[in-house]
């Protein structure tokens, strides 16, 4: 393995079974953060937690399941996030269809295109303030529903700080595109399941959807948390029997101009904060997940609700105009 640099942050590349990956190391802080490049889907997130480690990241555990990407663990979502609507939406007059020929239960697009790309390293670095990684692909190009060229860039900082993430999206087509952020995270504090942890969600409104889990059309869409006590997590509380795959919007944020979103073991007092700077954040309880089914949390900062192609309210969020870049930043960081 080659070393970037020997500083008190280390990055370096490696392998997981025939994947190659990305470390980037805290030395002196004992954390380890590991990164597939394919999909640049985060795979741990190593913390000291007493005389122990605790990995904060649910992730892929093998390159197998790295390729397979079962529950898009640690996904990155671009040029969408969530599902589109019967894989269909238009935008700026022109009728698109991602699914062309499909039909029935075929009919699904979720989650944008980027989960089975192979992304370049375009910088590895170390100091004695952070270590990061920032990955590059170029592969939204023009396809089936999706006529666009979009160059993407997700660079990952750990610093004191916790661990930082952020995406750059970059219209290189000749027409404006529709585009926006999400990222797929699942997060486990202990050995156990979800239900004896608390969680802490700073919205004021609940995204209404149907039993498709799409959006309601228009101000149906939005209900107040007033209005839904059994999935208003305003005040932490615990998850108990609660079964979340659900977005929350209208969130404020802290005095340092960050949202956080605060998932916390009771038992340990160990918990993390999640945080984005704008956008909505959607909590999945992973109840139908193939893998160790409620003992992990999906808590997905993204930019716009899912099936935003097909929101009037969302049309200025989503567009990026030829030549223009749009940054989201989000990230973890521990509370104990």
């Amino acid at each position: 393995m080659a070393r970037a640099n020997a500083a008190p942050y280390g990055a370096e590349r490696g392998r997981l079974d025939d994947q190659p990956i990305v470390m980037l190391s805290d030395h002196a802080g004992h954390r380890r953060v590991r990164i597939a490049q394919h999909g640049a889907a985060l795979l741990g997130f190593d913390v000291p937690r007493g005389d122990a480690t605790q990995d904060l990241a649910d992730g892929y555990r093998d390159g197998a399941e790295v390729i397979a990407r079962a529950g898009s663990r640690f996904a990155i979502m671009v040029p969408f996030a969530g599902r589109i609507a019967d894989a269909r939406y238009e935008f700026d007059g022109h009728a698109q269809d991602l699914q062309p020929g499909a039909t029935g239960a075929a009919r699904t697009s979720r989650h944008g295109f980027v989960r089975d790309a192979d992304f370049d390293i375009a910088a590895l670095r170390a100091d004695d303030r952070h270590a990061g990684v920032t990955l590059r692909t170029a592969s939204i190009r023009p396809q089936p529903g999706y006529p666009y060229a979009i160059d993407l860039e997700v660079t990952f900082i750990l610093d004191a700080g916790g661990l930082a993430l952020e995406a750059c999206m970059r219209n290189v087509g000749t027409h404006a595109a529709p585009c926006f952020f999400g990222w797929h995270p699942y997060f486990r504090l202990a050995d156990s399941m979800v239900d004896g942890w608390q969680l802490q969600i700073p919205a004021q409104t609940l995204i209404r959807t149907n039993a498709d889990l799409m959006a309601l059309p228009g101000a149906a869409a939005h209900v107040a948390l007033d209005d839904a006590p059994a999935l208003d997590f305003r005040e932490p509380r615990r998850l108990g029997g609660s079964i979340l795959d659900q977005g929350y919007a209208d969130l404020e944020a802290d005095a340092d101009g960050r949202i956080r979103t605060r998932l916390r073991d009771p038992s340990s007092g160990f918990g993390i904060a999640v945080w984005q700077e704008r956008g909505v954040m959607h909590a999945f309880t992973a109840d139908t997940a193939s893998r160790d089914a409620r003992r992990a949390i999906a808590l997905e900062p993204m930019e716009c609700m899912a099936d935003a192609f097909n929101r009037p309210d969302c049309a200025q969020a989503i567009r990026l105009e030829p030549g223009a870049e749009r940054r989201f930043r989000c990230g973890v960081e521990v509370e104990s």
